[in-house]
């Protein structure tokens, strides 16, 4: 199966060819590991230096940090052709925002300190936003960043933060004004080789996306320089999250594709081979029946997510479009999962097969990134205007 539709407007010649590189990439070197990642609790380094070494991760960024100059298409590929291949471990999604929280916001100094390094993959990025009583409620963080001379001293902590174990490239959401609600929240980018005060906490153990490590991160007087704010100011980072949201989502439902298509082909191919009550399971009305409407629900997905991608190229992806795709995306996702799965009979719950681990991957989805709650609720403001 392929990401793209017959009629997407975004699509070239060399996009097909990016796409069937990143699939091969990830077939030879990704594939092999998915079993051993999972259990060790994280991807390799090594993985994200061969995956910058094929250009995997710098699609969209300009040639002068390193990247090949194209549009936002090169990214979706990228997240895309991983879900389809089967895996959710490998934390590119989120290197990938970060990247464009950078090409948008940093300075010209600041993009050429810290861009490279990410498209190379000889630094990984993590954005710390979520804490232990503050999740889609931004606005609300209570880390803080104080002055001190030329510094910033940051103080509080973080949770469920991807790559949290293995990222040297941390954008820390904080408050600079603590009296100022929305408008007192800044971003500041910190790097975490030999930085006094950082700490990361455990490798939390989750239900699903084994193998993207998920940490706890603690900020005790940590002194970052103050030329590593994000911006011309303080107080720009709600707005810059606001405003950068948009492409996490539609990244979200790009997995959602992805690991759709991954776990239709797993099924259709489990079902014409096995046998029951002299027949074969695909032989049985319900089995296709069920089959055309998770096909269906694919088809009606991709159309969308095609149109969404357009929407990011031209910079015109709006929020209230793409919580759509992120709540539509998602909650396909675990309806597919849960009716392969389902097909597979007892052999679905073995944790051998695929589909298991493409079960309990799917869960999440529907949680981070704002919770599907949340994006009804920012779609239903774009209705009631």
């Amino acid at each position: 199966m392929t990401l793209f539709t017959p009629t997407a407007s975004w699509v070239m010649d060399e996009h097909r060819m990016f796409a069937d590189a990143a699939s091969r990439v990830y077939a030879d070197e990704l594939v092999p590991n998915i079993e051993k990642w999972n259990e060790q609790g994280r991807v390799d380094r090594a993985f994200w230096k061969v995956a910058g070494d094929q250009g995997l991760m710098g699609g969209s960024v300009p040639e002068e940090y390193g990247g090949a100059g194209g549009g936002m298409g090169f990214d979706a590929i990228t997240i895309y052709e991983q879900g389809a291949v089967g895996d959710s471990g490998w934390g590119y999604s989120i290197q990938s925002i970060v990247l464009h929280y950078l090409l948008a916001y940093a300075s010209e100094e600041q993009k050429q300190r810290w861009v490279p390094g990410l498209v190379s993959g000889e630094r990984v990025a993590a954005i710390a936003m979520t804490e232990p009583g503050t999740g889609s409620d931004l606005q609300s963080v209570k880390t803080t960043a104080e002055k001190d001379g030329n510094h910033y001293r940051i103080n509080g902590s973080k949770t469920f933060i991807t790559n949290g174990q293995t990222a040297d490239l941390i954008v820390v959401v904080a408050k600079t004004d603590k009296n100022a609600g929305a408008k007192g929240v800044s971003l500041i980018v910190m790097e975490s080789e030999g930085t006094e005060g950082f700490r990361r906490g455990r490798n939390l153990k989750k239900l699903g996306m084994k193998a993207n490590d998920t940490s706890e991160l603690f900020f005790e007087d940590v002194k970052v320089p103050q030329t590593n704010l994000l911006g011309d100011e303080e107080g720009q980072g709600f707005y810059q999250l606001m405003r950068q949201l948009p492409w996490e989502r539609l990244a979200i439902a790009l997995t959602a594709q992805g690991c759709i298509d991954f776990a239709l082909k797993e099924t259709i191919a489990y079902v014409q081979e096995r046998k029951a009550f002299g027949q074969r399971v695909m032989d049985f009305q319900n089995t296709r029946f069920k089959l055309a409407e998770m096909k269906t629900k694919a088809e009606v997905l991709r159309a969308f997510v095609n149109d969404c991608i357009a929407r990011a190229e031209d910079g015109t992806l709006d929020a209230a479009t793409a919580s759509m795709a992120k709540y539509w995306g998602s909650q396909t996702q675990n309806e597919v999962m849960h009716e392969c799965l389902q097909l597979f009979g007892g052999y679905g719950f073995m944790m051998e097969y695929p589909i298991a681990r493409l079960y309990a991957d799917a869960r999440v989805q529907m949680i981070y990134g704002g919770t599907n709650e949340i994006m009804k609720e920012l779609i239903a403001r774009s209705i009631d205007v």
